[in-house]
């Protein structure tokens, strides 16, 4: 067994909010910059500048990547050889949040009750996910999720009939009428399978594969490739203004599911898809 104390994860969540929010992953980056070269639309180019732009500011002067900071959703894998000790878990990750928020002067987002409408002043809470993974070591992952972008996520439960072709009209209908609310181009994860909760959780984890790493399933490594032409071939382009641009990439996850039961969940990144992670 290995201890670990609560306090690294606090320190590293802090860490975390910040990096997240300044420095888009690099592999978003040069995603961007290949549709920029590609894109045949003057308007969709043109908009594709300016994001490259945006985030070469943002990652030399140490700035917000975008004025909405988003929801800090955080996943901890833990190992279980590990024993915590220390403040509580959940105390842990919402100071961790806490700090990064005020540190690295980030927008407060979170309202404490959604009729209420007050804001807590911090981002806190955490949309806090926790898992029990072999080994004697905690992996965590944050994701600073925009509201534009989350607004458009959806989920359905289709009919086992409905099929492959069901999956991909659900999603590319909803990247059609979303258009340019989510700030494309888009990372959309896309979950398949499991249940109502179950289906949710697997497409928004999804978004943090990155882009160009194919699932391994080879069904399912073809189906992303299908979605992201079928989502292209929409017309909406960067920010809405048309061109092929539209996704980035298309992470599919798929979980056991009932017989009678195929849930589908989009879960919709904006082009400052922003995600950081780190082995403690």
């Amino acid at each position: 067994m290995r201890t670990i104390h609560t306090r690294q994860i606090t320190e590293m969540i802090e860490e975390l909010c910040i990096t997240a929010n300044y420095d888009l992953p690099r592999e978003i980056t040069e995603s961007l910059r290949k549709g920029y070269e590609t894109e045949e639309s003057p308007a969709g180019k043109d908009i594709l500048k300016q994001i490259l732009e945006n985030e070469r500011i943002a990652r030399e002067e140490r700035c917000p990547l975008c004025q909405d900071t988003g929801t800090a959703c955080v996943y901890l894998d833990i190992g279980q050889e590990v024993t915590l000790e220390g403040p509580p878990l959940r105390e842990a990750v919402d100071e961790g949040v806490r700090r990064g928020y005020e540190k690295g002067y980030l927008r407060k987002s979170i309202v404490r009750d959604p009729l209420i409408r007050e804001n807590t002043g911090d981002n806190t809470p955490a949309m806090l996910h926790t898992e029990i993974v072999p080994g004697n070591k905690i992996k965590i992952h944050v994701m600073t999720k925009g509201g534009g972008c989350e607004n458009m996520s959806r989920l359905a439960m289709l009919r086992p009939s409905d099929g492959r072709k069901g999956i991909i009209d659900f999603v590319v209908n909803n990247v059609k009428n979303a258009g340019g609310n989510p700030c494309p181009p888009l990372v959309l994860g896309v979950g398949i399978g499991g249940a109502f909760d179950i289906v949710a959780t697997i497409a928004k984890r999804a978004l943090m594969r990155g882009v160009g790493i194919p699932h391994p399933q080879p069904n399912l490594a073809e189906l992303e490739r299908d979605l992201l032409t079928a989502c292209n071939n929409t017309g909406v382009g960067p920010m809405g203004l048309g061109g092929r641009t539209t996704v980035l990439a298309v992470n599919v996850e798929a979980y056991p599911t009932h017989i009678a039961s195929l849930p589908v969940a989009m879960a919709v990144n904006c082009h400052s898809s922003r995600y950081k992670s780190v082995v403690i």
